[in-house]
């Protein structure tokens, strides 16, 4: 497989340390993560920064091999999966988080405090699975 391992290994680095940071604010208790705007707003930019990087890895993979043109972003995770970088379950769970990032950044409409709460107590495994699969085709 043919990738920049240098690329690779800072964007998981990068999602890595912003996964360690989710995870301490998902310690927060609930009310309190909720009436603190910083909280919110932290998550809210650490989520999309980290779902940015997952497509920007899925991009440099996909250009890398030639893997073809993906159209969206569910297209880049069906490409990985494919392609065998990711397992075909996980699609769908990723074209969310992608489908939510682009909520966060578009503004489409008002993301609910209690969801990115939600989020970070129960979603931060699907990011430590894209980034081991990452890593097993890297060796």
């Amino acid at each position: 497989m043919n990738f920049d391992r240098e690329k690779l290994e800072q964007k998981i680095l990068f999602m890595q340390t912003n996964v360690t940071k989710l995870k301490k604010l998902s310690e927060v208790d609930k009310e309190i993560f909720i009436k603190d705007f910083r909280n919110v707003d932290s998550s809210k930019y650490l989520l999309q920064v980290t779902i940015e990087a997952m497509l920007d890895i899925a991009s440099h993979l996909i250009a890398r091999n030639r893997w073809g043109k993906p159209e969206d972003n569910k297209a880049h995770f069906q490409i990985l999966a494919d392609n065998n970088v990711i397992k075909i379950e996980d699609v769908d769970a990723y074209f969310l988080m992608a489908k939510f990032r682009n909520r966060i950044v578009h503004m489409y409409f008002n993301i609910n405090d209690e969801m990115i709460y939600d989020i970070t107590q129960n979603n931060l495994e699907d990011f430590e699975r894209f980034i081991s699969n990452i890593l097993i085709i890297m060796r």
